[in-house]
């Protein structure tokens, strides 16, 4: 997976958001609130630029006090959500 083009992480009135920038993202209209661990998640993929949800798990667990089991459901959660939405692609 990789982010799609045209998606950046943004303050916005206080709190970080993925917002659409540029012509890809025209028809996009939506404003994605992260909390702190989603901040991490998009930074790190950012980071990555390929990814997987292993690699991501593999990642957090360095960073985070987690199980690699609840580390890798809430990831996928996570990336099935971000792929509907649109921001990430495969």
């Amino acid at each position: 997976m990789r982010q799609k083009k045209g998606f950046v992480l943004r303050e916005v009135c206080g709190e970080m958001a993925i917002v659409g920038e540029g012509l890809e993202t025209i028809n996009f209209g939506k404003l994605i609130s992260l909390n702190e661990t989603a901040i991490w998640l998009w930074k790190k993929a950012g980071e990555l630029g390929e990814f997987t949800t292993d690699q991501l798990a593999d990642e957090i667990c360095k960073e985070y006090a987690v199980e690699r089991p609840k580390a890798l459901s809430d990831i996928e959660k996570t990336m099935a959500n971000w792929l509907e939405m649109g921001i990430v692609e495969r």
